[in-house]
């Protein structure tokens, strides 16, 4: 293995979704930072209009503001009764300064007359790896579940508290980390950009390859 440590930085300030990557990417003998390491460097404006365009900016800005890899993700939640509402949008659904309360406060309000059966959702998880130079490669993650009609567990961020997951009998919320990111949308994302970190940066996991 080699043993020269790599540096990485995860384009986000979101100290959960930090959290979740760096257990996930553990082995790997990468030194992940964040945008926290970061504070001169400035905001990413995430205008893009699909979660592929806002991961693909985040990463290219944040790689070439740090002169390091850079590896970002976007989240969207497409609930099958709203038309795939609020998609790209759905970290600042109830507003720019919404938190994750608000925003799954609106969406129990919009599905109030809903029935169970047509609350179905979907996450997609979009990553993307950038080098310095501006090279991209992206992945994908996805999970099926349904919206439930009240908050369940106090584990996670976002949507996780409202986001049922048939395959667990659970809400994400009501999962460790670690059952979170074994099914999780952004779980399977990160597991196919492992895979990415280990062929560009030219290493393995200190667990085998």
């Amino acid at each position: 293995m080699n043993a020269e440590k790599k540096t990485v930085v995860l384009a986000t300030r979101n100290q959960h979704k930090v959290q979740e990557i760096r257990a996930l990417l553990s082995d790997l003998p990468v030194t992940f930072l964040s945008l926290a390491d970061f504070p001169t460097l400035p905001e990413v404006i995430e205008d893009g209009t699909t979660c592929q365009e806002n991961a693909v900016k985040k990463a290219k800005e944040t790689a070439a503001g740090s002169g390091h890899w850079a590896l970002a993700d976007d989240t969207g939640l497409e609930v099958d009764a709203l038309g795939g509402r609020p998609g790209v949008y759905a970290a600042r659904y109830a507003g720019e300064q919404a938190t994750y309360e608000d925003n799954c406060q609106k969406l129990l309000e919009e599905l109030h007359d809903i029935p169970e059966e047509q609350r179905g959702a979907r996450f997609l998880t979009i990553m993307a790896l950038s080098d310095p130079k501006g090279q991209i490669q992206v992945v994908e993650g996805e999970l099926q579940g349904k919206i439930t009609q009240e908050f369940y567990g106090s584990q996670g961020f976002g949507y996780d508290p409202v986001f049922f997951v048939p395959k667990a009998k659970k809400t994400l919320a009501e999962m460790t980390l670690a059952e979170k990111n074994e099914l999780s949308h952004r779980g399977q994302a990160l597991r196919l950009a492992k895979d990415l970190l280990k062929r560009q940066l030219e290493i393995t996991s200190s667990v085998g390859a």
